[in-house]
């Protein structure tokens, strides 16, 4: 069901304004929602670069004495965001509990690289019949990537996007490998649409932005960004994340190159 049957061969999905498969999409916002204060003045910054806003409420972190987010308390205030500014929201669930919290408010289910194999939550996430975002494993294969997919898309769900975040190999300069020849492959398997995590790949804001441009060229249609007020006391992911100015500039180099290079409207503002 995730093969692409002829050239042009695309899945189109619709959510307020804008067309996921069609329309270039930045997704972006904290990685962690650490309060509400802290999640509008982040999106207060940011809203009229992006078409969909991330939140982490419910972090998997690999230490158990790392911040693991606000929890379900953070659901009102993204919903409060989503509806100030008219932007759909991506939040990660990691259990179906989760996922019974968040599917009655939320647009787009991610499910993270560590749930890619747990097929029951792929399952469950289908029967959301919400949009699902679904993170590539950090050792899968494409192939099992689309496999996973094929979970969802065979329970009913055809609203299925795929990320590409960075895979594990011996290189130890960046936090994970940015796999592009994936990315690129994927374009030639699948009609999904395909998007691209370079927070994730790179483990430093400073290689973020290269890194994005790249991803653009290699045929991604969105990037998920990870965006903080202030980085540096950020209680998730702080090297990696953006500061607003940042994705700015970076919304300006994605315009540039879809226009320049693919000849394409990114409806990417970049003027206020």
């Amino acid at each position: 069901m995730y093969e692409k049957h002829y050239p042009g061969h695309k899945s189109v999905f619709k959510l307020n304004d804008i067309a996921i498969g069609e329309d270039f999409v930045i997704a972006a916002g904290p990685c962690a929602v650490e309060s509400e204060q802290q999640l509008k003045a982040v999106i207060n910054q940011i809203y009229p670069y992006v078409h969909v806003v991330r939140g982490g409420l419910f972090k998997a972190r690999t230490s158990p004495h790392a911040f693991s987010g606000v929890g379900s308390s953070g659901i009102d205030w993204l919903t409060e965001v989503s509806q100030k500014y008219d932007k759909p929201v991506v939040v990660e669930a990691l259990d179906r509990e989760q996922l019974a919290l968040l599917a009655p408010k939320i647009d787009i289910i991610q499910i993270g690289a560590r749930n890619m194999y747990n097929y029951p939550l792929l399952a469950a996430a289908a029967a959301t019949e919400r949009i699902i975002l679904l993170k590539r494993h950090f050792a899968a294969t494409v192939d099992e990537l689309l496999l996973a997919a094929e979970h969802i898309l065979t329970q009913g769900n055809p609203n299925v996007i795929l990320c590409e975040r960075g895979i594990r190999t011996f290189e130890t300069r960046t936090r994970n490998c940015l796999d592009l020849g994936a990315v690129a492959a994927l374009k030639q398997l699948t009609h999904l649409p395909i998007f691209v995590d370079p927070s994730h790949a790179a483990g430093d804001a400073s290689l973020v932005p290269p890194l994005c441009r790249a991803a653009v060229a290699a045929g991604a249609d969105g990037l998920l960004l990870e965006v903080h007020q202030a980085p540096a006391k950020a209680l998730s992911d702080g090297p990696q994340s953006l500061t607003p100015s940042q994705l700015k500039q970076i919304c300006v180099d994605v315009n540039a190159i879809l226009s320049g290079v693919f000849c394409r409207d990114s409806r990417i503002n970049v003027e206020f």
